[in-house]
């Protein structure tokens, strides 16, 4: 290689690491924000579990507690960021946040990409269907059974592996962006149904006309188990230091009457408050 190769080569491979550098980011360590005094969290905008309401508030079940832990933590400003439920994921890897509180289900597969605290809540499927539930849908296997019939599910939620393993045939399902188009989305007949957690369910239906929550439901059976998610805080991978940190304020904090009281005001029953005790982050995340 002549002289002038190598000084190219090498001058290529300086621009390349330069680029490397210039894009390679890393979530906020847990001494950054305090030395900040800001952190920034999260929500995909699904009540009950995060969102900002008109007045540019966060409210739900994740945000509410992260204020009283941040408050514990000493860190004195959030920035909340809005987002869809399926980027929350990407945007913890791509550096828009430092942690997520949407009561994000704990899974295997959301283990191997990010970081989660221990459980802050637990709770149960549900099905948002049209009013007066004309083709009488009770449960999720219903469109495994009845190849006529479609569910729609948000695209990056839990329910599409769920379907998936009671035999519901990709053909069936229609994906929405947000928990926002499940109203039109089942009122209008594109979908006879929309899978989501009993909770998400029951609010969406008390916001629409035209759809009401699916009576009678009978939860999910997969792997001879019945159906119960555990939601936590979400963090960047390597992003240890600030997990443990969260995790031991949660803690603390779930002795506590504020945080039962603050769950069970956002629509939790008591079989979920003490259900998310009942699991261990280590016991979801495992295959």
């Amino acid at each position: 290689m002549t002289k002038f190769g190598t000084t190219a080569l090498m001058a290529l491979s300086a621009i390349a690491v330069s680029a490397m550098a210039s894009t390679a980011v890393s979530a906020a360590t847990l001494a950054e924000i305090k030395e900040s005094g800001t952190i920034r969290i999260a929500v995909a905008n699904e009540i009950p579990y995060g969102y900002v309401d008109p007045n540019g508030e966060a409210l739900g079940a994740g945000p509410d507690v992260a204020k009283a832990l941040m408050e514990q933590l000493g860190v004195e400003n959030i920035e909340w960021v809005t987002t869809n439920f399926s980027s929350l994921i990407p945007g913890l890897k791509a550096d828009r946040f430092d942690m997520v509180a949407a009561e994000m289900a704990i899974l295997p597969d959301r283990c191997d990409q990010v970081l989660f605290s221990e459980p802050n809540s637990s709770y149960g499927e549900g099905l948002l269907v049209a009013e007066g539930n004309p083709k009488g849908i009770h449960a999720y296997s219903d469109f495994a059974d009845n190849a006529d019939y479609k569910v729609a599910i948000m695209a990056g939620a839990d329910q599409l592996e769920m379907l998936q393993k009671l035999g519901v045939a990709d053909a069936n399902m229609v994906t929405i962006a947000a928990n926002a188009d499940a109203i039109s989305t089942v009122a209008t007949g594109r979908a006879d149904a929309y899978a989501a957690t009993s909770l998400t369910a029951s609010g969406l239906a008390d916001q629409g006309d035209g759809v009401e929550l699916a009576g009678d439901f009978t939860d999910p059976v997969i792997d001879g188990v019945a159906v119960r998610s555990w939601g936590g805080f979400t963090f960047a991978s390597g992003n240890e230091e600030l997990r443990d940190a969260v995790n031991e304020a949660l803690a603390e904090f779930k002795q506590t009457p504020e945080w039962a009281e603050t769950l069970s005001g956002y629509g939790f029953a008591q079989s979920d408050i003490d259900g998310s005790g009942q699991r261990t982050t280590e016991e979801l995340c495992a295959k």
